[in-house]
């Protein structure tokens, strides 16, 4: 995700670290917001108002993460920011224009970033401009508690507060007809504390290396509830994320295969875990789904909150 350049509210010009988009063959996601819809969307398609739209294809036959120039890859411009005191924030803004990857509509989005003693916010706001067009925007960061060249995190333990999941077919697409399905005598178990590695075996197999699931968040959603709780035993750290949205992805880093880090390092398979707020994939296809539309005048809000304790 590049970032451009634009005005602080003093008028001067706003310092930048990087005007480069993500490499166009990364796979990482290290850190961006993935959209216009995040996740997959079955065969590129979609009926929306009786018109079907055909999307950028860029996963087998399917789309995923927004298509092949998502808004991982696009250039955001920085609205504002306040770099000092005790609550320190940037806003980020790109509009997606209408046919953009195949999506209608023009959108305008969002994206703060927000610190906080021991929190990091990330706040996400999109509003569709004369059509309406589904809107599923998802944070990808990666978290190793222990550091990040600390190796894998199988050790981690993890709660969830998600009773439910949506079972996935071959080509990692929720399974037709079965909506959600409780986690309880699965793999997929985190509602008491449970390390990562416990169970991972269970649920490798085909193109799934590790855990890469939607979890129904547990209560209300629109809300903003308890999502999910790490812990890395040998460093003492935890996090908790809040957030607002129906659904969660976790994500074990399954694809990081002697990866370019920070600092030196190389990460490799389940060197972190994503713990994702998002609408349930492949929404627009599944009418049992919450709906992901965004119609004018409305506005899309996704809100999330880290907290961090040791």
């Amino acid at each position: 995700m590049g970032i451009s350049p634009s005005r602080s509210p003093t008028g001067a010009p706003r310092p930048c670290r990087s005007f480069s988009p993500t490499p166009k063959n990364d796979t990482s996601f290290f850190g961006p917001v993935a959209g216009r819809v995040a996740g997959r969307i079955a065969r590129g398609r979609f009926v929306l108002d009786g018109k079907v739209y055909h999307l950028d294809i860029n996963d087998g036959t399917n789309t995923l993460q927004g298509g092949g120039r998502g808004f991982n890859k696009v250039i955001w411009t920085v609205k504002e920011y306040v770099a000092g005191g005790d609550s320190p924030y940037v806003t980020l803004y790109y509009r997606s224009f209408d046919g953009e990857q195949g999506f209608p509509g023009d959108l305008d989005v969002y994206v703060t970033y927000r610190l906080s003693p021991y929190e990091l916010g990330v706040h996400m706001n999109a509003t569709a401009l004369g059509r309406a067009t589904p809107v599923n925007l998802l944070q990808h960061t990666y978290w190793n508690l222990g550091g990040h060249g600390a190796g894998d995190v199988l050790g981690h333990t993890l709660r969830l507060h998600a009773s439910r999941y949506t079972p996935l077919d071959a080509e990692m697409l929720p399974s037709s007809g079965r909506g959600a399905a409780p986690v309880a005598g699965t793999p997929f178990d985190f509602l008491a504390p449970t390390t990562i590695g416990a169970r991972i075996r269970g649920v490798v197999g085909g193109r799934v290396l590790g855990y890469d699931a939607n979890y129904v968040v547990d209560g209300e959603p629109g809300e903003m509830r308890p999502v999910a709780r790490a812990l890395d035993g040998a460093s003492g750290r935890t996090l908790e994320l809040w957030g607002n949205q129906p659904a969660m992805q976790l994500y074990t880093a399954n694809w990081l295969n002697h990866t370019k880090g920070k600092g030196g390092a190389v990460y490799e398979r389940y060197a972190g875990f994503c713990l994702e707020t998002q609408g349930y994939p492949d929404a627009v296809n599944h009418p049992e789904f919450p709906s992901q539309i965004v119609r004018p005048g409305q506005v899309y809000r996704h809100d999330m909150v880290f907290k961090f304790s040791f």
